[in-house]
């Protein structure tokens, strides 16, 4: 199978139309009878000489999704994250921060908000790691935690890291947020400007 569809992709080739398109020539020349009883060396030579020529393949540049298509895939995992969470018990301070994130997450989200790709990387990592490892090692570590009493419970361990997961994106948001004021400040500069 690997030989035919090696075959079949010289076939398509540039090297092998080119070549072809030479030997087609080549058979044009031994019709007049120039080539006289050579003419099968004089099409091969030809053909050989247009696959040499010719220019090599170059393979398609691959695609890769722009912040759009992230975005939209992000939204998906962001819904499923949701459903899980929504099945887990949680203790009501560390639900207060996670519907703090929750929301944050949310509006960073919408449409025409997050282009940045560090910043799609950083929400894509909170969205598809960060949140889900930390409330499952919670969910994990409470069982443990009621068995062997004296230990620092795994309610500040979440509590802390969901505070942590908030800094980030609300440090996204700021970011957002300085580059629309700087985005409006020089748009009203440039029309104080264009009015003298």
């Amino acid at each position: 199978m690997a030989t035919s569809d090696r075959l079949l992709r010289y076939a398509e080739s540039r090297k092998n139309l080119t070549g072809c398109a030479c030997g087609i020539a080549g058979v044009g020349i031994a019709l007049t009878g120039a080539a006289g009883a050579l003419w099968p060396l004089v099409v091969a030579g030809l053909y050989a000489a247009g696959a040499l020529i010719a220019p090599p393949e170059r393979p398609d540049a691959p695609h890769f999704p722009d912040a759009r298509e992230q975005l939209d895939a992000l939204r998906e995992d962001f819904a499923t994250l949701r459903a899980y969470l929504a099945e887990t018990e949680l203790p009501p301070a560390a639900r207060d921060r996670l519907t703090a994130l929750d929301s944050l997450v949310e509006a960073l989200l919408e449409p025409g908000w997050v282009s940045d790709p560090e910043h799609l990387h950083v929400l894509a990592r909170a969205v598809r790691q960060d949140v889900p490892e930390a409330v499952d090692a919670f969910v994990r570590t409470r069982w443990w935690a009621r068995v062997a009493p004296g230990t620092e419970p795994p309610e500040r361990h979440l509590e802390r890291q969901l505070s942590a997961l908030h800094d980030e994106a609300a440090a996204i948001a700021a970011a957002l947020q300085e580059a629309e004021e700087l985005r409006q400040q020089t748009h009203t500069r440039y029309l104080e400007e264009r009015g003298r």
